[in-house]
């Protein structure tokens, strides 16, 4: 699945209410809220602060989609094409980032 076609899909979820998308600014809030949740795992798996014995473990792929729907939400409402911009990116991985690194 290509990111084109979860834009297409999030956009085809969205679409089926009046709502539509939120403005740009409350999509942020949201984006920031759902990476505080993936945050708060994370430290709780890797980091010093434990869960609570009452509080509910969550899966880490899910918080991560979670922040994946929330940037096509953003993508969309901005009609911005995330493959073309992921693609963009790696290709600046590859140019400028190729021997910044030790290889393997």
């Amino acid at each position: 699945m290509t990111l084109k076609d979860i834009q297409k899909e999030v956009d085809d979820w969205i679409n089926q209410f009046k709502i539509g998308y939120w403005k740009p600014h409350e999509v942020l809030a949201r984006l920031t809220e759902e990476t505080g949740e993936l945050a708060r795992e994370i430290n709780h798996i890797y980091g010093p602060k434990k869960k609570k014995s009452t509080e509910e473990t969550k899966e880490l792929s899910n918080e991560m989609a979670d922040i994946i729907f929330t940037l096509c939400c953003l993508a969309n409402s901005l009609d911005l094409d995330l493959d073309e911009a992921f693609k963009r990116v790696m290709d600046k991985c590859y140019d400028r980032d190729q021997n910044r690194y030790e290889k393997k």
